[in-house]
Order: C-alpha cells, then structure tokens, then sequence
C-alpha cells in the first residue's frame, strides 16, 4: 500500500511541540496495545504513549498482544467495554488486525496506528509509520561499505505476517543487489527475536563458516546474531540492525555491531496521542491517513546521542 505523506523528524518534532490548551475529563481513556515490551522498541512506544496521554489528562489502560491476533481481538473487546475515546496499537498482522481495527471503528472508537500499517484504509483514522525502505537503503548502504563491496553475507528477516519485514528487506536487496561480489548465502526469519535469532545464526555459521556480515530486520535480531558470533569467536562479522535501540546502541560503542538505522519510536507513539487528542476534542483528523517519518543512520560517529530511539543534540 503506497504511503503518501513524509513527516521528517523536524517536521515531525515540531508537530510534537503542539499542544492543546483544554485538559481532557479525567475519566477519558485512551488505551495503548503493543506486541510484548520485551522488545525494548515496543516497550518505548508504549512509555512514550503512556506518558503523552497522562500529560493531557487522560486515564491509560495499557496492554500488549504478543503479535497474537486473537489476543489484540481480544484487547479491542476490553477497550471497547471499558469505554475508551481512542485506540493506541502496533497491530498484531497487516491483514489479521483489519477486522478488530473496524471492530472498534463501529463502536465509535477511533484508532491510531503506529509502526505497523494496516491492509486496508478508512479504518483507522491515522497510521503513523517509519519510511522503512528508506531506512532500509540507508542501513544497506552502510552495510556494503563495511563489507568493502565484497562477501558473503547473511540476513535475518522479521515476521512474515509483519508488512515492515518484506519493505526493509526489499529495501536490503535493492541496495544491496548492485553489488555482484556480494552473495547472499543464507536468508531466514528470526520472527524479531533475539533468542530465534541466536540459535537460528549458530546454525547458518556452521554451515557457512566463510561468512564476513549479517544485515537484520531489526536490532533484536541483531543481538541474537551478535551474541551467536562472539560465543563463536567471530568478532570480525559485520553486523547491522535496524530500530535505533539502546542495546545496539552500546554494541556499537563496545566495537561490536556496526550500525543500525533508527526510527524514533517514543516520539511516533507521542504524535500518535497527538492526533488522538485533536480526534477526541475536535473531531480533527491528520490530512493523511497514511504518514511517513524519515529514519537515521546510527553508526560509531552518532551512537552516543541516541536514548530511547532518540537521537538527542
């Protein structure tokens, strides 16, 4: 699905700079469904929802749906009884969710995505998303420069229900791909976990010991690989990510992975409230559904100003 509106991160930290006057009733809810905060990228939309939406004066019910589709119906079912004015979610599948995220249009609650965009449009009223295969070049770009333009690699993809797994890797590829000395030895699903990843990268190793660089769909992924080399002793592996974590942010500084590519989580999930906040109060809707925000490149010369998928300074 062609996204059509790019909000670059000083548009998109002026937009946050934006607040509205009137508090919000004490008993207005808004309630905030993610996958699992494990992953430390989920856990700051979360956070940084909670705290946006306690700052206008709502009451928050926060709950996450394990990538569990079921689950997220579920939640929906419990925002809906529970009486919420607005709907925070980094949904469960780009197809599987279309039907909960209309659930809850017809009962009058209006939903805001974030990260994660949906297959359908008219249904929620605002799917606010990073431009991710404009950070996926960037992090390929980064990735053939470290490998010298020459090598065999390996790439860990996300999951597969997930439409930012198939955009980051076909951004990958077409970087990548104009590179003829670069062969791609081993391609799997790590499904985003860390533990996956780990003993899914001990066993490519195994069987490709002549490897020099692993690119992943996201950091956590990429901690799991790294963690699988280093047990190895292969320290000279080239690893990149992709979520601007803190954990790959201090990889990167201890000369371990190389770079990753940061789309601002806590931030997004703010403007997410945001938008929620203008709904309920005004009935104002974003003049796009769909929108973009630019991503960044973090390597060993801006690692030390990112927090909590933020760049700061």
């Amino acid at each position: 699905m062609k996204l059509t509106r790019r909000l670059t991160l000083a548009a998109f930290a002026g937009a946050l700079a934006m607040g509205t006057a009137m508090p919000a009733f004490a008993a207005d809810l808004i309630a905030i469904i993610t996958p699992a905060h494990d992953n430390p990228f989920f856990k700051a939309e979360a956070v940084g929802a909670e705290a946006k939406a306690k700052q206008l004066g709502y009451e928050t019910l926060v709950m996450t749906h394990d990538d569990d589709a079921n689950k997220q119906s579920e939640m929906i079912d419990t925002a809906i009884g529970r009486g919420a004015k607005a709907i925070i979610l980094d949904n469960a599948g780009a197809d599987a969710s279309v039907a909960a995220v209309k659930k809850a249009k017809d009962a009058g609650i209006p939903s805001f995505l974030i990260d994660r965009e949906i297959n359908a449009t008219g249904v929620a009223v605002a799917q606010i998303v990073s431009n991710n295969y404009q950070g996926a070049q960037l992090g390929a770009q980064e990735f053939v420069k470290l490998m010298g333009e020459k090598g065999n690699y390996v790439e860990l993809v996300g999951k597969e229900s997930d439409t930012n797994a198939g955009i980051r890797s076909q951004g990958y590829h077409d970087v990548i791909d104009d590179y003829p000395e670069l062969k791609s030895v081993a391609k799997q699903s790590a499904n985003w976990s860390q533990t996956e990843a780990y003993s899914k990268m001990e066993t490519i190793l195994q069987a490709n010991p002549d490897i020099k660089g692993v690119i992943s769909g996201n950091d956590t992924m990429a901690m799991g690989a790294i963690a699988a080399l280093q047990a190895a002793g292969r320290k000279d592996v080239i690893v990149v990510g992709f979520d601007g974590s803190n954990d790959v942010r201090d990889s990167i500084k201890a000369g371990g992975i190389k770079a990753t590519v940061l789309q601002p989580a806590y931030a997004q999930a703010q403007l997410a409230v945001e938008q929620a906040d203008a709904y309920i109060k005004n009935k104002t809707t974003p003049k796009e559904e769909k929108q973009l925000m630019d991503c960044v490149l973090i390597n060993a010369d801006n690692s030390g100003n990112l927090e909590t998928f933020a760049l700061t300074n």
